[in-house]
């Protein structure tokens, strides 16, 4: 399923450009070297350029587009340097959180995350990369609040917010997202199961 489409009711449009546009980026459904135009993404969305183009704006002051005079917008890509070093800051903080989750947190509070693991098999089954994405942020943000650092999840989102996945959109209806969503529900019985 696409993420650029029409937007239908919602109650900031530019905000939910940002989101779907957010979305097609990191899938890449929008690939890293591709030029994008304001009015041929608006026409794409059934809006009006204008809110394309703070959308584009406020993805660029977060890296993920770049600015091509008279042209539109350019998708930056990732190269493997700035991957891995954001892969490596987010194991250094999440997996000491989820360690302290597996020692101290409340078993009826983990299986409350339950639901959210079925959410991102459902999102994998039905080939939707924004509710994947939406739901895989939503139970792994979640997790981390159980830490009580509200500073945690705060530096992880944006974390995640910057990391492309390179390769996502290719993995549609594949065994392999399949495999990576039923990943957290095994990730959670393992919680529950006080397995550091």
């Amino acid at each position: 399923m696409s993420a650029i489409g029409p937007l239908g009711d919602v109650t900031s449009i530019r905000d939910a450009i940002v989101q779907a546009l957010e979305a097609a980026i990191v899938t890449g459904e929008l690939e890293a070297g591709a030029l994008a135009s304001a009015p041929e993404l608006a026409g794409r969305f059934g809006v009006s350029p204008t809110p394309v183009r703070e959308a584009m704006i406020d993805l660029e002051k977060r890296g993920f587009v770049e600015s091509v005079r008279y042209q539109g917008f350019r998708i930056r890509g990732m190269d493997d340097r700035e991957l891995r070093d954001i892969v490596q800051v987010r194991q250094w903080l999440e997996g000491p959180a989820m360690a302290l989750a597996a020692r101290e947190a409340d078993r009826s509070s983990l299986e409350e995350f339950r639901g959210g693991a079925q959410r991102i098999v459902e999102a994998a089954h039905s080939s939707d990369l924004k509710q994947f994405l939406d739901a895989d942020t939503d139970f792994h943000l979640g997790l981390l609040r159980l830490s009580g650092n509200d500073r945690i999840v705060e530096v992880v989102a944006e974390l995640r917010a910057k990391t492309r996945l390179v390769g996502l959109a290719g993995m549609t209806g594949t065994d392999e997202l399949l495999g990576s969503a039923e990943e957290h529900e095994l990730l959670l019985d393992l919680l529950i199961a006080g397995d550091e």
